[in-house]
């Protein structure tokens, strides 16, 4: 076989390695051509350094290309897949920087609160940007995956307004399932079979069965209350499972974020958040991790580049769907997964128009979702209130409407909690103005909003956070990976 893949926001270098080496584990996809493409010239020269060596050390007749001209990259291209972070760490730490002024504590604030709505009004126009170049260049009928944050905004609006046969992706499924496999005593999560729905980062295990026996509430709780490292890292999520009587696939620290009764107190965050790693909970936890990663990399390159000589192997192939959606679409073997699609009958109780996440199979005749499926009522009702979120932050980006996204961020639930309706619009013209280089849509609001800020009495304070860690040295992050590898 002989097709193209681009990969926008290739620089994000350790996924986009990832990506590369699982496709290429499938045996019909050696002669394929992968263009690489990223605003920065930098990580696109480090990444394809790190491809060109995993092709030649294979013995390959795979071609990698990389370009900042996005169009050239996409040229004929018949899937595309996008990781992109618009405005990069720099606009990321205003995020959650801001929020904190107004006492909302974010631990990643990617998907929906103050950050995660922000992030989607930088994203969405360049996602416009990328399906009109798809529809112009691409080969015809290309298929779009987005792996980019906030999932369910950019999906919603590459399908809806940039009219491209879109599907989001994303690997919390994957990761809840393999702890519920942990905890049960499994040898694999391939011993679980489950059907886990909702909207992304909302996704809630609702039938679950080891080796063919249905798994009950009650047999779950006892698990995981009696596993020594998940009872105390999941407390939060441990707590939502006994007042919901299922198990959400995301993270302590992500699931806290969208919920309004954790996060609202520095007193309770404290009772729920875990700080043995940043998912489980630390203030701005993702954006630390982030930085240490990015700084990382950057110092210890040349090793990265050395490990790109080893073979692949197939049986490390990771449970990252773009690899196995790839292979059944072009060889007709059948791959089941979990998607991000327009609802449009899949889950009863959720609207047609909302980006869900749910199970669905992939074969040569595309991505077949399982329909019918009905959530119980609280997790259908939480959310719900993400849905209106992501609906109204949806269209604020298209129209650049300010007003519609104050009102985006007022009903977001955990920002709702915490701060009142003149603090919220405050906030949202502070990020509007912090952020207006990567907020085109709004540059006719952004005058306003400066004058508004100039005349504000709303007081704000100085916070770190209920939970904040500062950014580790290249030297800390060396002394802790050493002191683990003497460890184990």
């Amino acid at each position: 076989m002989s097709f193209k893949i681009a990969i926008i926001g290739a620089g994000s270098v350790g996924f986009t390695k990832k990506l590369f080496t699982d496709i290429l584990c499938v045996p019909e996809f050696k002669d394929i051509e992968f263009a690489l493409t990223d605003v920065s010239e930098h990580n696109l020269g480090m990444i394809k350094a790190i491809l060109d060596r995993i092709v030649e050390a294979n013995n390959l007749p795979t071609r990698v290309t990389a370009t900042t001209d996005r169009r050239k990259a996409l040229e004929g291209a018949r899937y595309i897949i996008s990781c992109v972070r618009v405005g990069g760490l720099e606009a990321y730490a205003d995020d959650i920087r801001i929020p904190l002024k107004y006492g909302i504590d974010q631990c990643v604030g990617d998907t929906i609160c103050a950050g995660g709505i922000l992030y989607g009004q930088r994203n969405i126009p360049v996602i416009l940007d990328f399906c009109r170049d798809i529809r112009e260049v691409a080969d015809a009928g290309a298929k779009f995956l987005n792996y980019a944050n906030p999932m369910a905004m950019n999906t919603w609006a590459a399908i809806e307004y940039g009219k491209v046969d879109t599907v989001g992706l994303c690997h919390g499924v994957q990761h809840g399932a393999e702890q519920i496999a942990e905890v049960l005593g499994a040898k694999s999560a391939k011993e679980l079979d489950y059907v886990c729905s909702g909207i992304n980062h909302q996704t809630w295990f609702i039938d679950l069965r080891l080796n063919g026996r249905p798994i009950g509430k009650d047999e779950l709780i006892a698990a995981f209350e009696a596993h020594p490292v998940f009872s105390k890292q999941e407390k939060l999520r441990i707590d939502v499972l006994k007042r919901f009587g299922v198990y959400s696939t995301e993270s302590n620290g992500h699931l806290s974020e969208y919920l309004p009764w954790y996060r609202k107190r520095p007193d309770e965050i404290a009772r729920w958040i875990d700080m043995s790693d940043w998912i489980h909970g630390e203030t701005g936890g993702y954006l630390r991790y982030s930085t240490e990663t990015r700084n990382w990399f950057e110092t210890e390159y040349p090793q990265f580049l050395e490990a790109a000589s080893k073979p692949i192997d197939p049986a490390r192939r990771s449970n990252e769907h773009a690899s196995h959606i790839l292979e059944a679409l072009e060889t007709n073997r059948v791959y089941r997964g979990h998607f991000n699609v327009k609802n449009e009958g899949v889950i009863t109780n959720l609207p047609q128009d909302a980006i869900i996440e749910s199970p669905g199979f992939v074969d040569r005749f595309g991505i077949n979702m399982a329909a019918g499926i009905t959530l119980p009522e609280a997790c259908a009702a939480t959310c719900m209130s993400s849905i209106n979120v992501q609906r109204m932050s949806v269209h604020a980006a298209i129209a650049g409407d300010i007003d519609l996204l104050k009102l985006a961020v007022l009903h977001d639930p955990l920002v709702g909690a915490v701060s009142t309706p003149e603090e919220v619009w405050q906030m949202v013209d502070e990020m509007v103005v912090a952020q207006a280089a990567w907020l085109p849509q709004y540059a006719q609001a952004v005058p306003a909003a400066k004058e508004r800020l100039s005349k504000s009495k709303i007081k704000t304070r100085d916070w770190a956070g209920a939970a904040r860690r500062s950014v580790r040295s290249i030297e800390e992050l060396r002394a802790e990976k050493a002191t683990l590898k003497q460890v184990g």
